[in-house]
């Protein structure tokens, strides 16, 4: 799973996202409307991100970059909607585009090919981090001197020598193309690898939106020497939606469940991951496996941007709604908006009838 599901009610750090009586100030979004309250773009909406099983396409993908828009919180969610008007996405194959781009998952010792097909109007380029590849298909144009102009099309070669988690990005003008949402994550299993009983995967990531009101021809003034990120993100998404079944990223387990989650920092900033209710162990770090003896509980651990953490956990808290987000409070809010943000939570299928999961399924704009 890509770390879809349901959400649980938060509470502690996180305790009013369903209050009738909690006072915030909604989002101001008339920046993304031209003078007429038009929007600024008329661009197809992402998708969440899927994964892509690369043993069942002959190991061979093609990947491109679509301008898109991109709600951070949906219509349907409390304090919604509120949307960046222009992001560029990944859209691998026949699947809709999305940001974060598609999961690309493959076994250790395989040979994949990425051909990305440049019909986007400016050069780009595909870097993937850790797996082999010859110097030509490093994706970094400072060094290789080749980058791929619109019209044109490059095939990289990967191969799956480095088990683990990764990071893949364009890595022309790095600092706006990574910022308007071009990053995804390739995902090595490792040869006789035991899926547990839940895996997610999650992006944890910081906007500053004047970068995309910009690009998309608004009146907003963006300098990357003067970055103020103002939204942030989990798999893409702001709490309330974070907490959608099918657009968010909650956590669902039952009781007893060994449950794995891969954790990437496709941001600038480093975050506090946190988990309540429960102690998880890291056990990969950047693709190398933590041995044993170095390995212990924990409910908060840093992750720094491109860094990599495969966390492992027992459900075996008391059956109910734990929130997981960053510990770094301001990150848990909405252009100033608290609570919203870079939060989700660990839902209990054993849970999900409660009045508390009813009325944050609410809030997160979900009718099921």
């Amino acid at each position: 799973m890509a770390g879809t599901g349901a959400l649980g009610a938060l509470a502690g750090c996180l305790s009013g996202l369903s209050s009738d009586t909690t006072e915030a100030t909604e989002p101001d979004n008339e920046s993304d409307t031209d003078e007429d309250g038009a929007p600024l773009t008329d661009y197809e909406y992402t998708e969440p991100p899927q994964i892509v099983d690369l043993a069942e396409q002959d190991h061979k993908s093609t990947l491109r970059t679509v301008s898109a828009r991109h709600q951070l919180v949906s219509d349907e969610a409390k304090g919604g909607p509120v949307e960046l008007p222009e992001v560029w996405a990944w859209q691998a194959d026949d699947l809709a585009p999305s940001v974060p781009g598609p999961i690309y998952r493959m076994r250790e010792g395989e040979t994949f090919e990425l051909t990305f097909e440049n019909d986007h109007g400016r050069p780009h380029t595909v870097h993937v981090h850790a797996v082999g590849k010859s110097w030509k298909d490093d994706g970094a144009p400072v060094s290789t001197r080749t980058k791929v102009y619109p019209g044109e099309s490059k095939t990289y070669v990967l191969e799956g020598d480095v088990p683990g988690t990764h990071f893949y990005h364009c890595h022309y003008q790095t600092h706006n193309h990574l910022d308007m949402g071009m990053y995804g994550i390739i995902r090595v299993d490792p040869e006789g690898y035991e899926a547990p009983d839940r895996e997610y995967f999650l992006t944890l990531r910081e906007w500053d939106g004047r970068l995309h009101e910009q690009t998309a021809g608004g009146d907003a003034e963006y300098d990357a020497g003067d970055r103020r990120p103002n939204f942030y993100t989990v798999n893409g998404r702001s709490a309330p939606t974070t907490f959608h079944p099918e657009l968010g990223s909650p956590l669902i387990m039952s009781a007893g469940d060994t449950v794995r989650v891969h954790v990437v920092n496709a941001g600038y900033e480093t975050h506090a991951f946190h988990t309540h209710g429960h102690r998880f162990t890291v056990v990969e770090e950047e693709g190398s496996p933590i041995p044993e003896a170095a390995r212990y509980e924990q409910d908060v651990v840093p992750i720094a941007p491109a860094e990599r953490l495969t966390l492992e956990f027992e459900a075996d808290a008391d059956p109910g709604l734990y929130p997981v987000h960053c510990h770094k409070v301001d990150h848990v809010t909405t252009d100033g908006r608290y609570p919203g943000g870079m939060a989700t939570a660990i839902v209990y299928e054993e849970a999900m009838d409660s009045e508390e999961f009813a009325d944050v399924m609410d809030d997160a704009g979900f009718e099921g």
